[in-house]
């Protein structure tokens, strides 16, 4: 089992960065292909970012690809988003999700064993 905790989310303006870190303890955490959800009010829970559990494969939603990276420190236990060029449509609730079951992270979140408690990234105009 892991357990997972998001930080880094706040209020930036368009354009602006951020970036979010999600901190693993439990054991294991190589064992876990990770990703990055969002969601905003409204709207169901969707994918934006994966990494493999070596890190030596990442996957990243078209409407990021330009702007997120997403990058895991093995040693660390921690998994990060870097955000660029934000805009006001990025403004979600951020979850940081573990996969147990899968070498290269899915899409869908039915896919995660465990999910963080999420951290909101709000992008004014």
């Amino acid at each position: 089992q892991v357990q997972l905790v998001e930080s880094g989310g706040g209020l930036v303006q368009a354009g602006g960065s951020l970036r979010l870190s999600c901190a693993a303890s439990g054991r294991g955490f190589t064992n876990y292909a990770m990703a990055w959800f969002r969601q905003a009010p409204g709207k169901e829970r969707e994918f934006v970012a994966g990494i493999r559990k070596d890190g030596g494969y990442t996957k990243l939603a078209d409407s990021v690809k330009d702007r997120f990276t997403i990058t895991r420190d093995n040693a660390k236990c921690t998994v990060d988003l870097q955000m660029y060029n934000l805009k006001p449509e990025d403004t979600a609730v951020y979850y940081c999700a573990a996969d147990g079951g899968r070498w290269i992270p899915g899409t869908s979140a039915d896919l995660y064993d465990y999910w963080g408690q999420g951290t909101q990234v709000t992008v004014s105009s």
